[in-house]
């Protein structure tokens, strides 16, 4: 899709791909993560669209809410470039962020993950929503295998060599046994898996018909299988969505190798790589090893009393079904 902008006294016209940052905005992913649940907020339309938000509501008995479709990394606003100066810029889209938050059904708990390109989120406080910071780690051009290996921490480097005298890795179709290494590692948190195998499945359905995912195991030779990892992407940008490890079998360097190996994939297709943030310490310093750049992108989200209940019900009792990713 291409949507050029009228020519204007004021600025050229700007050609514009497509009316979103990334993947996660796509038709359709959307109807992959949330069939016939989804929504979008468009101001204009067609060559003229100016601004569109996709959003997923959600109905309970005593609780609405709009939250972040399950493996959904991030959502939020869109807006047209114009060109213009930039204090022109934000101060349009002060205006179209007004105009979006207006066309919100009313909901007891918002919360969303702007993407990091949109950097402009001062007027949705303005309208009493909360900003809170969060961290990714995105190569912004990926380079050549050399540019690539040169940018990994030494240890990964190592991690990486030690797998390779100890497993191979398989490009593999089986969703129900990267469903089973996914699990085995939130075990080892003590959690449960935040989505269904069902809607994985779905999803992943979606991403073949458009040849836009990669999916890799590390196996041994006994056939073990040490690691798992899943990734989707378009010529924009591959993500690591999401992945598992054997907590037996960790200290084999497993994991390492399969990111690298995503790495070199993506770099064939996409011009940058995501490697998706966290919080927890362990997690963020194995992605920050692979040589990204630090990200911020903003959760923007508001609540009514409902809303924060459920909130201190979740932090109480480890979780409430109307906010639960999935």
């Amino acid at each position: 899709m291409t949507i050029t902008r009228a020519p204007c006294t004021d600025a050229p016209a700007i050609p514009i791909t497509r009316f979103n940052h990334c993947i996660f905005q796509e038709d359709w992913w959307l109807d992959a993560v949330a069939p016939g649940a989804w929504r979008a907020i468009e101001i204009g339309g067609g060559q003229d669209l100016q601004a569109r938000l996709p959003y997923v509501p959600s109905r309970y008995p005593l609780f609405t809410s709009i939250r972040q479709p399950f493996l959904t990394q991030t959502l939020g606003p869109w807006y047209r470039p114009q060109g213009g100066k930039h204090a022109t810029e934000l101060s349009r889209e002060h205006e179209l962020a007004k105009e979006l938050v207006s066309r919100l059904p009313r909901c007891d708990f918002f919360s969303m993950n702007f993407h990091h390109a949109v950097t402009n989120w001062l007027p949705y406080t303005w309208l009493g929503f909360e900003a809170v910071p969060k961290v990714t780690y995105v190569i912004d051009r990926l380079g050549t295998k050399e540019q690539l290996w040169d940018g990994l921490k030494d240890n990964i480097r190592r991690e990486i060599k030690k797998a390779e005298k100890r497993v191979e890795v398989v490009r593999s179709a089986d969703v129900d046994l990267l469903v089973e290494m996914n699990r085995k590692t939130f075990q080892r948190q003590q959690m449960d898996i935040p989505y269904s195998p069902a809607a994985l499945r779905r999803v992943d359905a979606a991403c073949v018909a458009r040849d836009a995912r990669r999916m890799y195991f590390a196996r041994d030779e006994q056939q073990r299988i040490h690691a798992a990892l899943y990734s989707v992407s378009d010529e924009r940008c591959a993500y690591y969505l999401l992945g598992g490890a054997d907590p037996a079998l960790r200290t084999s360097g497993a994991m390492s190798l399969l990111m690298w190996n995503a790495l070199l994939d993506a770099a064939q297709t996409s011009a940058a790589f995501n490697f998706e943030g966290s919080v927890i310490p362990g997690i963020e310093r194995f992605l920050r090893a692979f040589g990204g750049e630090q990200k911020t992108y903003m959760n923007v989200r508001r609540a009514s009393w409902k809303g924060n209940l459920a909130l201190a019900m979740k932090r109480a009792f480890g979780g409430v079904g109307a906010i639960r990713r999935g």
